[in-house]
């Protein structure tokens, strides 16, 4: 359902123009289907990012499927993508869960990247110009993530395909985690891909450009010519505490806490370093200071893309516990169910909606802000321009002989200028003495 809310006006901005009540439009998307699939549910839901063809809107639902849809046509999807194989999904247990389901190869989440041009290998060879589109990165509960190009204003047949899983390096054994919940891709580039897990464990990878000698190619990419894929490079690992930690008593053992619950990760529109966790315990603010270095590094000519752990060994990640809704581990959650920035006088300003549909604000005084933009004197032109001053500096006459020269042609310009004057003036007076004489 999208609730589309009134317009501004007044003197305030205020909704149709200060009303004590207003009234909202609604728009059900794609209602018929779900009321005729009652065994399907909704794994996530996001804007399309594209502006030019009017809002859209893409789910995941969970028969491992996204669809595309239209607000001026809610009802029709105007683009299916199928995440798995028709033969898993009919591999049905009880209560309509998939095999695939059970041992977690199923898509729980996704998110978009920057308009960036597609690759060679999977526009293919017959396109003369480059192509752009959005990466769509999907996160499966298995912690595996797939990629998919997607354009809906472009035709190129290789758009929407299946491609992945993508490597992720350094190799680990439980392949950082089984029960994946969230990912968020960061406004930058390179990518750098979030990816969160029940258990309260945060992943910050990097993608970079696949290589030669990666073992590229799966029995999972549709695409037998997407012979080079990204690859995630695991930059740092965060473990967000969940629950405060009792001090235990001399002689007791600590007090483990085995909660865990679903993460959903937010952008941070006043800082792109910088994003939101929200969960039952409340909320974490990560800020990622090394984004900078990051990319100094990248732009570099240095080719060992193995020492990217190297470079985050300086300087970790900020983690701040902004709200918390479980003090105690033996306090219910209370799950955090909207939340948003707003900009502010004294700054930006957290709002969270609970779930008793209480209004929570909170200021973020973070140590992590946004990068100022540089000055104008610090900026590197390709091109010196060749304006008079600078010609002027360059020149083997100093500048304050050049003013000299300008005074002393100056003065001699006055001169002459007076000795006209004082002429015209003896003339003048002669003329007037001659006619008084008369």
């Amino acid at each position: 359902m999208v609730l589309e809310l009134p317009k501004r006006w007044g003197k305030n901005s205020e909704f149709e123009g200060g009303k004590s009540t207003i009234n909202c439009s609604t728009i059900p998307i794609a209602e018929r289907f779900f009321t005729s699939s009652s065994s399907l549910t909704l794994k996530h839901a996001a804007w399309y990012p594209g502006e030019t063809l009017g809002p859209h809107v893409v789910l995941l639902t969970s028969d491992n499927t996204i669809r595309i849809y239209s607000l001026s046509s809610p009802q029709t999807p105007v683009k299916m993508i199928t995440l798995s194989d028709a033969d898993e999904e009919t591999l049905r247990l009880n209560k309509g869960r998939t095999y695939t389901a059970l041992i977690g190869e199923t898509a729980v989440a996704f998110d978009f990247g920057p308009l960036a041009v597609l690759p060679k290998n999977v526009t293919g060879q017959r396109e003369k110009e480059d192509v752009l589109a959005y990466p769509m990165y999907i996160l499966y509960e298995n912690g595996e993530t797939f990629l998919i190009y997607i354009n809906l204003l472009h035709s190129t047949s290789n758009l929407g395909k299946l491609l992945g899983p993508l490597p992720m390096y350094p190799a680990a054994e439980d392949n950082y985690g089984y029960d994946a919940c969230a990912v968020l891709c960061l406004p930058c580039v390179p990518n750098i891909l979030v990816i969160a897990t029940e258990s309260g464990m945060l992943y910050h990878c990097v993608v970079l450009e696949g290589e030669d000698d990666d073992e590229q190619m799966s029995v999972k990419s549709w695409d037998s010519r997407a012979d080079l894929i990204p690859s995630l490079y695991v930059f740092e690992c965060v473990e967000l505490e969940l629950a405060l930690r009792l001090a235990s008593r001399d002689g007791e053992e600590p007090i483990e806490s085995d909660f865990s619950c679903p993460m959903k990760l937010h952008r941070d529109p006043k800082c792109p370093s910088r994003y939101h966790c929200t969960h039952d315990a409340g909320v974490h603010s990560i800020g990622l200071p090394w984004i900078n270095k990051l990319h100094k590094f990248l732009g570099s000519d240095e080719e060992d893309k193995d020492s990217l752990q190297e470079l985050g060994a300086g300087q970790k990640c900020f983690v701040e516990h902004i709200l918390c809704t479980k003090p105690l581990p033996c306090r219910q959650p209370a799950a955090i169910r909207g939340f948003w920035i707003v900009s502010d006088i004294l700054g930006p300003t957290m709002v969270c909606i609970t779930r008793t549909y209480e209004c929570i604000t909170r200021p973020l005084l973070s140590t992590v802000h946004p990068t100022c933009p540089p000055l104008l004197c610090t900026k590197e032109e390709p091109q010196k321009s060749t304006t008079p001053l600078r010609i002027l500096a360059e020149s083997q006459d100093s500048f304050e002989r050049h003013i000299r020269n300008i005074l002393c042609r100056t003065s001699e310009k006055l001169e002459r200028d007076g000795e006209r004057l004082a002429d015209k003036y003896e003339e003048a007076k002669e003329k007037q003495e001659d006619i008084v004489n008369r």
